[in-house]
């Protein structure tokens, strides 16, 4: 997934105006406006980075001359005690943006963290892990960004993308055949139909309609492997609900093609980095 430097300049912006308003009353009332720093980012824990970046460009935007050297990238492995990147520049900069930089790297990290753990989880399954829409409003594109740095894959990244009947779409609507049937009949042919289904039997309606992929929605295992062998390739099976690390791996195993949390990407832990300066 490539980022586009306009939308993180844009999510930084919003940032850094929430947080600084129109003064820093500790920093600008301290430091010298001529006054040169240079710190280090050092990791507290292990896990995936992910955002160094973007963490990098926050200090950039308030002070065009920061100069950095990254260590270690985004995907790749750190462990505690790892310096991950240097950089220099003002001082005032590197104090006002210290706390906006330090809030997307450690989340970027721990979405990137918790995703990789979920793909070791699945290796050697057919399985691929995928996140969802249950996002931070306003950093859905960063968390987005991130599971893929951890190994997993972009469900839709928002509601033009897919036409997803779930359940509340089939009670406000009526039956799943004349919803699929009235959105192949509105909507353009490049977008695909993925309906959600509790049971076997609406699995089974499902295929007969010919929908692309089918969400298994709170099954149990038992269920899942049996869709399995029902579906027999015809649709990608989405397993969803009650996605658990205790349970992940027997999920996989059942044969299903894609497994998806928003644990990923809306209960995730900050991953731990501290700012130092010298």
């Amino acid at each position: 997934m490539k980022l586009m430097q306009f939308q993180i300049d844009d999510i930084i912006k919003t940032a850094l105006a929430e947080d600084i308003n129109y003064i820093d009353v500790t920093t600008d009332y301290l430091i010298d406006d001529d006054a040169v720093s240079t710190a280090k980012y050092l990791s507290k824990d292990k896990g995936v980075l992910c955002g160094i970046d973007i963490a990098l460009r926050v200090f950039q935007l308030l002070d065009e001359n920061v100069s950095s050297k990254i260590y270690i990238h985004d995907g790749e492995a750190v462990k505690k005690g790892d310096i991950i990147a240097e950089f220099s520049g003002s001082t005032k900069a590197l104090l006002k943006g210290e706390r906006t930089a330090l809030n997307l790297i450690q989340h970027m990290s721990g979405i990137a963290t918790a995703t990789n753990k979920c793909v070791q989880l699945v290796s050697g399954t057919k399985a691929t892990i995928a996140d969802t829409r249950k996002t931070l409003p306003g950093l859905r594109m960063l968390q987005k960004y991130a599971v893929t740095v951890g190994g997993g894959k972009n469900h839709r990244y928002n509601l033009t993308d897919c036409a997803m009947l779930k359940d509340t779409h089939l009670d406000a609507y009526g039956s799943m055949t004349n919803a699929v049937n009235t959105l192949r009949e509105r909507m353009g042919h490049t977008v695909k139909i993925e309906v959600e289904v509790s049971d076997l039997d609406a699995l089974r309606e499902a295929l007969d309609l010919g929908v692309e992929i089918i969400m298994l929605d709170n099954m149990s295992c038992e269920q899942m492997a049996e869709a399995v062998k029902i579906n027999a390739g015809r649709a990608k099976l989405e397993a969803s609900g009650n996605v658990t690390a205790e349970r992940i791996r027997e999920i996989a195993e059942t044969g299903v093609d894609i497994i998806s949390l928003g644990a990923i990407t809306h209960s995730v832990k900050a991953f731990d980095i501290s700012m130092k300066m010298k």
